[in-house]
């Protein structure tokens, strides 16, 4: 019977299609193009921008890499899944203990899932130096199909390395700014005023993926005098939601349906609008704009919009459009997300007053070998703050921002459903959103971003392996 099983996926794979990447990670210096020193950054294959990765559903992609740099690397494909493949999913520390230096490694990926993804290092905050890129997983049938698509991924590009901004921010007291150093705005590895042009045709149909690949700030996304729709959120797909703009904070992702007019009469423009709540105004940089053409017709005038919205990205008016209702939770547990400082006054960012440290041994190793110790937290060391679930059990999670600083929380290996906001300080309940219990279908999605000052519950179906 054991043999019969296995015959199903053994035909499956034989019927998959590689999609397969050979990787040097290397160290590249370069400023990227803009108007600020070169540094020492962490690239693929001597080059910069790193190749989008475009596959279908059902592919499997093979990521084979060589590691050129001095210290180790490991690469996380973000949003993933990775069921029975825990040991693909790249936390240094966690599930690998990384790829050494001068050593190869290959990472051999089933694509189960469709939408729109990314690839980052996860070792050492890499992904701040650019190791990062888009990863696209088409459906061919897909239920929102489109004649065209265009992708825009955003990202920060800093003149210090990571290492540097470590130090800076590890100054006692606090006293220490980044922004001394301010970071510019890559639009598809180019500097945002170098953004290509999107061409419509009348009567098209086109769907417009934005990748938030940012360390640090938000971003939006809108489109004049056009209808827009969400119709994916990090790779679930949902009910069309009319918008007027797109906010994403680092590490989410959205799908957006766009309508082309039926005249060729006008241009006109969209906008990528990087902004932040909580850091210094730096002109040119905090807030940015960056405008690029839609264009119908080349000798056609453009119009210019007089205002550019702005607006929150509203998760609790978007539905998924798989029906699942409000899950109910078997534990609920609490995440203080604070920021506050050492007792040598050092900076440190924490969740219910620890910060993160990693283990010695991988956590996986130790969930493997350690037998019944495996279901005690301590085992993974106390700086880990680890949490032991049961098998399919449904978690309620509510993350708690108290401080200044906003928070964005990704969840490895799975979706949660998102079913209730409100603001720390609200006693009364006044402020306090909720899904409804049914006949509704709460936006599933892998990171959220939590303001200062507010909360967000997020409930999700725990599956077997060890997550970050």
């Amino acid at each position: 019977m054991r043999f019969l099983k296995c015959l199903p996926l053994l035909f499956a794979l034989t019927q998959a299609k590689y999609v397969v990447q050979n990787w040097e990670i290397t160290y590249v210096t370069t400023n990227r193009g803009l108007d600020q020193p070169p540094k020492r950054g962490v690239g693929v294959n001597n080059q910069f921008p790193l190749p989008v990765i475009r596959a279908e559903l059902g592919d499997v992609l093979i990521l084979n890499v060589h590691n050129s740099l001095d210290v180790p690397t490991s690469l996380h494909a973000h949003g993933i899944f990775q069921r029975e493949t825990n040991y693909y999913d790249g936390v240094y520390m966690v599930t690998e203990c990384g790829i050494a230096p001068g050593s190869n490694f290959t990472y051999e990926i089933p694509l189960e899932q469709s939408g729109t993804y990314w690839i980052h290092g996860h070792t050492a905050e890499q992904n701040y130096d650019g190791l990062q890129t888009p990863l696209i997983i088409y459906d061919p049938n897909d239920p929102y199909p489109v004649d065209q698509e265009y992708l825009f991924a955003v990202e920060d590009w800093w003149p210090i390395t990571i290492q540097e901004t470590l130090e800076i921010l590890q100054e006692p007291g606090g006293l220490g700014s980044p922004f001394v150093y301010p970071p510019q705005t890559l639009i598809n590895g180019e500097y945002g005023n170098l953004t290509q042009p999107m061409h419509f045709e009348p009567g098209k149909t086109y769907r417009i993926r934005l990748v938030s690949m940012m360390n640090l700030p938000l971003w939006e996304f809108a489109l004049d005098d056009h209808e827009m729709y969400v119709i994916e959120v990090d790779g679930v797909l949902t009910k069309p939601k009319l918008v007027n703009v797109v906010r994403l904070s680092p590490g989410q992702r959205v799908s957006v349906l766009i309508k082309a007019k039926e005249s060729i009469r006008r241009n006109y423009q969209y906008h990528v609008t990087v902004l932040d709540d909580y850091v210094p105004l730096i002109p040119g940089v905090y807030p940015a704009q960056f405008d690029g053409a839609v264009v119908y017709h080349p000798d056609a005038p453009v119009d210019i919009a007089q205002i550019i919205p702005s607006e929150r990205f509203d998760e609790m008016s978007i539905e998924s459009l798989d029906y699942e209702p409000a899950l109910v939770p078997d534990r609920s547990i609490f995440q203080n997300l604070t920021y506050g400082f050492t007792k040598d006054e050092i900076p440190s960012e924490t969740i219910n007053l620890i910060s993160y440290r990693n283990s010695k041994v991988p956590s996986l190793l130790s969930a493997l070998t350690t037998g019944d110790r495996a279901l005690n937290p301590i085992t993974y060391g106390p700086q880990t703050n680890t949490q032991v679930f049961k098998h399919n059990d449904v978690i309620e999670m509510l993350l708690w921002s108290p401080t200044q600083l906003p928070h964005p929380m990704h969840l490895h290996g799975h979706t949660f459903q998102i079913v209730e906001t409100g603001y720390t300080n609200d006693t009364t309940g006044e402020f306090r959103r909720r899904v409804p219990s049914s006949d509704y279908s709460p936006l599933k999605r892998d990171t959220v971003h939590v303001p200062q000052g507010e909360y967000v519950v997020v409930r999700f179906r725990a599956y077997r392996g060890v997550w970050a």
